[in-house]
């Protein structure tokens, strides 16, 4: 398992620290330190399971809406201060 971050809307990608392992079926916690320069960044996580299969960039299209499991991207403004 593995959970990498992004903060150039995934044009590179560090892999976070991990917290303990929970229990089966639990969410996994994580950190990551950003030294953020000030501008407008995008901000995007991605997680590996234990099979090797990674979040996709993009969501499969489905009629319900279902299984949204792609990466999330979030505008972030970082100023000096």
């Amino acid at each position: 398992m593995r959970v990498e971050v992004s903060t150039d809307d995934g044009a590179s990608w560090v892999d976070a620290d991990l917290g303990p392992e929970p229990p089966a079926h639990a969410w996994r916690s994580w950190s990551f330190t950003w030294h953020a320069l000030p501008g407008r960044h995008i901000v995007c996580s991605r997680a590996t399971d234990a099979t090797g299969a990674t979040q996709p960039d993009e969501p499969e299209w489905n009629v319900g809406g279902y299984t949204n499991n792609a990466v999330e991207r979030v505008e972030v403004d970082v100023h000096s201060g």
